[in-house]
């Protein structure tokens, strides 16, 4: 049973990517992780999310994450939902519990 998600693949728009990181960054750091958005978990983590538009670039995002010295804790592609909006420098709070 292979664990590879099984996602449609839309040549016409990059993958969208989650990165977790352990540890809070603010939302002044979007520009510098190139507009994706930025989600601060209740766990201390942060998830980097949006479209990264290759492979090259993938690894340049994971680079950022070294650079800033914070453990990284996983890198997984995401199926984006309709009303998915990306680099809107908002942290998104919807997961967060309360």
């Amino acid at each position: 049973m292979s664990k590879t998600p099984n996602f449609k693949i839309d040549k016409c728009q990059p993958p969208v990517y989650e990165i977790r990181i352990k540890g809070h960054l603010g939302t002044q750091w979007t520009d510098w992780f190139e507009g994706l958005t930025i989600t601060l978990e209740e766990n201390g983590d942060t998830l980097l999310t949006g479209p990264v538009t290759d492979q090259a670039s993938l690894y340049g995002l994971i680079k950022k994450v070294r650079d800033l010295g914070l453990p990284l804790v996983s890198v997984n592609p995401v199926e984006p939902g309709p009303s998915t909006t990306f680099g809107t420098s908002q942290a998104d709070q919807s997961d967060v519990k309360s």
